[in-house]
């Protein structure tokens, strides 16, 4: 055991914050702490770190453990190039290098008694130079470097000159490249990009050492957890195993404790209706009867009302009207901002129902496109047209859609004139804002706040065509459950941008990816993108900006001049297809190539088996014991003839299935 919490307990004046939590860290263990926004995992970072007291409890930390920590609001300041931050965690290594060399020369001239001290010096420093991966430490900074989205031209910038997204990336290199025994991380995929969340994925699963993160990231947690610390209405609750493990049980249990508690409800009303008729009877064995009744309820340990998982809040999205079929036609699409050229003949087509996922790295253009369309933001070439009766719903990561100076009521009601107080109020209230709150400044709200306020106005718009830039951005897990679920079930149009990978793949039908000023369309969700990208990437040919397709594993490349099609196989869907279409026929091949693998399994099986019998008829057959027996080497010879029959018909049926 490296770190143990016992029976942590912190409260702000009334408010319970945590109470008795307990979890400990073994070696090399990951563990993931989720909880609503305000639950107290922070606070529980806080207190394991020191910079906050625990009202009672203790953390126990074993001997010699090193810890490592990250905030979300961290103080850097560092005074120094990219490169040389990131060196100067390895300068107790470019020191003990030092000391090695000086004691190569040393050897040269000492003999006796000094050499062997020297040689002992040596071979103990060549220990720890090698146990310390010492002739690997600047691949160690390079690769940490470029995980975290930073080329070679940046190793020479200042510090103070980057922004703050980049210089809590520098924070969280320099941290991984210390490599203490415990990783703590709060909310460590903040400022990273996909590519950059996929590297830190892959580097703290391979880790040596343990880690604890907080993170709403789910798609994160799934791929690095091996436990799970809920923080539920101040308690905590442990799950041995991955988020999606945890999201099942989590389910189980509540349904179960909610069962239970209903239970007890029912008795204890039930209880409570005998006890007042026998009051009622009025008479002294009765009364009697009652105070004993009242006594055993009196004892009765009350079970609490498990936490509903975001039963406060509701959100539908329904459409007024019913758009056309072609919602949105990009052609030729080019943006630029000064020198900076974020792309140019960029096409793209969606069609009524589709939920279409728009990812990429960060500065790549993503949500310029999204104020493109929406006409925040000018274009510098092509066009963009709307269909038939298209109303479009913005959701907008800055906010811009809200005015900072008014109350949040004053936001809705100006919206939407014709909606009495009685409905404003009831919409807020199922965002969690009831009583004062709702006369709250726009400007004085938190991000998450700002979230909800827009999510609102989204659920009274009449859209059919909803764009949402980063609407998972400052939500809770449980909150990003209730989006997923309204958008899921949305009959409208979705075009999205986001970095939040679960998000997208139980939201998405397509994904377009914008990738080195080119676009990439995958007809799928995020799992079916990750499965499909490279062959797609390698697919694509020189032309200056492909619009490649994935589609049931054949590759559709679309010609720019022309938009022609541009099929690599003869099945490929033509670019009129409905995305839809192709998504439901890629799904039936996809079950059509599981059925073959599944019988190409059972067919295998099925030889292994005749040809195992035909080898124990053929020893019967030339058994000495059988030699004089006519009428039994008659029958062994029909069986073996029988199976060795059935054997070429499932060789026939194994290539078959192998020809597909």
């Amino acid at each position: 055991m490296l770190l143990a919490c016992q029976n942590i307990s912190k409260s702000y004046g009334v408010v319970d914050i945590l109470k008795d939590v307990s979890f400990h860290i073994e070696d090399k263990e990951k563990i993931a702490i989720v909880g609503i926004n305000g639950s107290g995992k922070t606070t529980l970072l806080k207190i394991i770190m020191g910079e906050e007291t625990a009202d009672s409890g203790q953390v126990v930390v074993a001997k010699d453990t090193t810890i490592g920590y990250l905030s979300q609001h961290q103080d850097i300041s560092f005074d120094n190039t990219v490169y040389a931050e990131m060196l100067s965690t390895k300068q107790h290594i470019i020191d003990m290098e030092a000391n090695i060399r000086k004691l190569e020369q040393d050897m040269k001239e000492a003999s006796g008694e000094a050499l062997d001290r020297i040689m002992e010096t040596y071979n103990r420093l060549q220990n720890t130079y090698d146990r310390e991966n010492g002739y690997a430490y600047e691949s160690e900074i390079t690769g940490v470097l470029k995980g975290l989205g930073f080329d070679k031209g940046d190793y020479e910038r200042h510090i103070n000159t980057l922004s703050g997204g980049q210089k809590m990336r520098i924070a969280l290199g320099r941290l991984l490249l210390t490599k203490p025994d415990i990783i703590i991380l709060d909310e460590p995929t903040n400022h990273l990009d996909m590519l950059s969340i996929a590297w830190l994925e892959g580097f703290l699963s391979s880790y040596q050492g343990s880690v604890i993160i907080v993170s709403h990231d789910r798609y994160f947690i799934d791929k690095i957890a091996t436990k799970v610390v809920e923080i539920d209405n101040t308690k905590g609750i442990i799950y041995h195993g991955n988020y999606s493990y945890y999201s099942k049980k989590r389910a189980e249990i509540r349904a179960s404790q909610m069962k239970a508690y209903l239970n007890q409800q029912a008795e204890i009303k039930h209880q409570e209706a005998v006890i007042t008729k026998l009051k009622q009877f009025n008479r002294e064995k009765s009364i009697k009867r009652a105070e004993s009744r009242e006594k055993m309820l009196d004892k009765v340990e009350r079970l609490e009302k498990p936490t509903e998982v975001a039963s406060e809040m509701r959100l539908s999205l329904t459409p007024s009207v019913e758009s056309g079929n072609d919602v949105l036609t990009i052609t030729d699409l080019g943006k630029s901002f000064g020198s900076n050229q974020l792309f140019e003949g960029l096409n793209m087509e969606i069609k009524r129902g589709e939920h279409v996922a728009l990812i990429g790295g960060n500065g790549t253009g993503k949500t310029t496109i999204l104020k493109i369309i929406n006409r925040f933001v000018p274009k510098d070439a092509g066009t963009i047209a709307l269909g038939s009766r298209v109303k479009i719903g913005y959701y907008d990561q800055e906010h811009q859609v809200l005015s900072l100076h008014k109350t949040i009521f004053e936001e809705i009601s100006d919206s939407y004139p014709d909606l009495n107080n009685t409905k404003i109020r009831s919409v807020l209230a199922a965002f969690l804002f009831t009583g004062e709150d709702v006369f709250k400044k726009i400007g004085d709200l938190s991000g998450g706040e700002r979230g909800r306020v827009s999510l609102a106005k989204l659920m009274l718009s009449p859209a059919n065509f909803l764009i949402l830039d980063e609407p998972t951005n400052h939500l809770d897990i449980q909150s990003k459950e209730i989006l997923e679920e309204a958008i899921r079930n949305y009959e409208g149009t979705v075009l999205f941008v986001s970095h939040d990978r679960y998000f997208i793949n139980k939201v998405s039908s397509r994904i377009i990816e914008l990738k080195d000023k080119q676009l990439y369309n995958f007809i799928g969700n995020y799992d079916y993108y990750e499965s499909h990208k490279d062959n797609v990437y390698g697919a694509t040919d020189s032309k200056a900006n492909p619009f490649t397709s994935v589609s049931g594993g054949a590759v559709v490349a679309s010609d720019e001049s022309t938009g022609a099609d541009l099929a690599s196989t003869a099945n490929a869907s033509t670019a009129t297809t409905s995305s839809k279409e192709d998504y439901l026929k890629n799904k039936e091949e996809q079950a059509r190539l599981r059925k073959r693998a599944n019988d190409l399994k059972k067919t295998e099986a099925k030889i292994t088996e005749v040809e195992a019998a035909m080898e124990k008829l053929n020893e019967e057959i030339n058994d000495p014991a059988n030699a004089t027996n006519s009428h039994k080497l008659g029958e062994l010879a029909a069986k073996y003839e029988e199976l060795d029959n059935e054997l070429l018909e499932l060789y026939e049926r194994f290539y078959e299935l192998e020809e597909g």
